[in-house]
């Protein structure tokens, strides 16, 4: 039986999911009384527009268990078995919906709770599509990366703070500390959830620039297949040193750009930049 590899969008991985046929299901993005589908019928930029006008961050909605049976029949139906990949449970009820939508396929759907976001979750993704064009079973892959979920490293480092205040993340006092005195705290992927780690300070080229060595220090063995520099619209020139200093320090086989989707900026806001990549 063929396998189809789906994703939930927060995966952020753009141009490479449509050149491996891997299946996105858009989370819902909701600007005042609007809904948007994430990916499709929504770009970051709308979302900074928003919060200009109004002031407000956008609401974001899992897809309901109706719309994961819809999405997962019709590669049933194509006579293909599903290894679908979920946001983590700890940021979304996805996870949960997907995980009961499957029940209705008689173990012909495997959902997996990627415990991660953005493209820490697409290195999953991208991890069992490697390993698909590899003649692996579905029990195989699945296998391999739940092992691995424990070893990816999801973080970044946000430019300002304001719309983690907005999101309740940090207190209005933090929130301008930090945009005074140029305090860049790094964020981090905890057992599924995110936690606040160090802080850096200073511009954002300088708190990169230490962040990456750090990363280089604490991950002397990683998996070097591949490695995701993902922001949030940042400056290009900010882009271009993180991937110059991950060369530099790291010897991965691509580093890969990736372009964060409007669920993730909407809670991270412009700027904001990280490395992610499996750790062994």
């Amino acid at each position: 039986m063929q396998i189809q590899i789906t994703s939930d969008s927060t995966c952020d991985l753009g141009k490479y999911a449509l050149e491996r046929d891997i299946a996105l299901m858009p989370l819902s993005v909701i600007l005042g009384d609007d809904a948007y589908a994430d990916g499709v019928t929504i770009v970051p930029q709308d979302i900074f527009d928003f919060y200009a006008r109004t002031g407000q961050l956008p609401k974001t909605a899992a897809p309901s268990i109706a719309d994961y049976e819809e999405f997962f029949r019709r590669f049933i139906e194509a006579g293909k078995e599903v290894i679908h990949f979920s946001i983590s449970s700890r940021s979304s009820s996805a996870h949960a919906y997907a995980a009961e939508a499957a029940k209705a396929f008689g173990g012909k759907v495997r959902v997996i709770d990627s415990k991660a976001l953005s493209s820490g979750q697409g290195l999953l993704v991208m991890k069992a599509s490697d390993m698909l064009r590899e003649g692996k079973s579905a029990e195989e892959i699945a296998a391999c990366v739940n092992a691995l979920r424990p070893n990816v490293n999801t973080s970044f480092i946000p430019d300002r703070l304001d719309y983690l205040f907005k999101g309740g993340r940090c207190s209005r006092m933090q929130m301008y500390g930090a945009n005074l005195l140029k305090i860049h705290p790094l964020i981090e992927m905890d057992d599924g959830q995110l936690v606040a780690e160090k802080k850096y300070r200073g511009s954002m080229t300088k708190c990169v620039e230490q962040y990456i060595a750090d990363l280089a220090q604490k991950y002397p063995a990683y998996d070097r297949t591949r490695c995701f520099v993902t922001h949030s619209s940042a400056d290009a020139d900010l882009v271009a040193f993180a991937k110059e200093r991950v060369q530099a320090l790291f010897s991965f086989g691509e580093v890969l750009e990736t372009v964060a989707g409007s669920v993730i900026t909407g809670h991270c806001g412009r700027n904001t930049l990280g490395v992610l990549f499996i750790a062994v």
